[in-house]
């Protein structure tokens, strides 16, 4: 049960360590012909999201028919002069550590000018389960170092070449919430690139249209904008399996509510609170 915390919400875009990747779209309804770039995959202006930002979600494990209030994961944007410094923290709840404990520290420092990572540093506690990853993009040079080992004092290097304008797992959410959805149309993909646990994966989501009123438990009504990233099989997901995210109709685009299957039952990770959003939440109508 490898990282369920940090899986149900930045399960935001896309997913977690695997084998063998599987393209939901190509099992479904084949897609619609190829739109323009969305954006210039190497930089893109910011007009979603301002330092200040804080928005927390409530993760739920469904098992045996119950659902479980699992924890929280709190997404903050911090200001630095020339740079983004995002802070994602998951915990589980007291009532849900018998179970399964989780501590999960995340953070990525992005260019103010690209949205393209500079750092990321992974630091989770799960269980008996430890790990800490801090990577460094040299994104002019194509080329990254991941310092990985157990802990801060026991990490090893790995050098990489990488592709152009590489992605890591935070960077990827507020970049996307920047594109021009206006230009979407059902079944469009959006082709990103990431860099995760010292390797690079190509993945796709896939615009599955706008849904009015729909509830999102504890917050109220929105409009929303609906996709289904592409999953990574693997010990979390099975082949087949498909995500649905739920996405603010408004300019902040924010997610409000991802649903998965796992291996065994089904996560969800919902909206709970926000608060320094850049623009009034216009998606919300009760």
């Amino acid at each position: 049960m490898n990282s369920l915390v940090l899986k149900c919400t930045t399960l935001l875009l896309l997913l977690l360590p695997g084998s063998d990747v599987t393209d939901i779209a190509s099992q479904s309804t084949p897609s619609a012909p190829a739109s323009p770039p969305l954006a210039d995959v190497c930089s893109i202006d910011n007009n979603a999201f301002q330092a200040g930002e804080k928005i927390v979600y409530k993760l739920y494990y469904n098992w045996n028919f119950v659902w479980l209030a699992a924890g929280e994961v709190t997404f903050k944007v911090h200001d630095l002069p020339d740079e983004y410094r995002v802070t994602v923290r998951g915990r589980t709840y007291p009532s849900y550590e018998w179970f399964y404990k989780v501590t999960d520290n995340y953070e990525s420092y992005l260019d103010k000018e690209t949205l393209l990572p500079k750092i990321h540093i992974k630091d989770i506690h799960e269980g008996g389960y430890q790990k800490y990853d801090r990577t460094t993009f040299y994104q002019d040079e194509q080329r990254i170092v991941s310092y990985r080992g157990k802990t801060r004092d026991d990490t090893k290097p790995k050098y990489m070449d990488v592709d152009p304008c590489m992605h890591d797992l935070i960077s990827i959410i507020y970049f996307a919430r920047n594109l021009d959805y206006k230009r979407l149309r059902k079944n469009d993909e959006i082709p990103i690139k990431i860099v995760m646990d010292q390797e690079m994966h190509p993945l796709k989501i896939r615009y599955l249209g706008a849904e009015k009123d729909v509830k999102i438990k504890g917050s109220g009504r929105y409009n929303t904008l609906r996709f289904s990233p592409q999953l990574i099989t693997g010990e979390l997901f099975k082949e087949g399996d498909e995500m649905k995210i739920y996405v603010s109709d408004d300019q902040n685009r924010i997610p409000l509510m991802i649903e998965s299957p796992v291996t065994v039952g089904s996560v969800k990770a919902v909206l709970k609170s926000y608060n320094g959003l850049r623009y009034p939440m216009e998606a919300k109508i009760e």
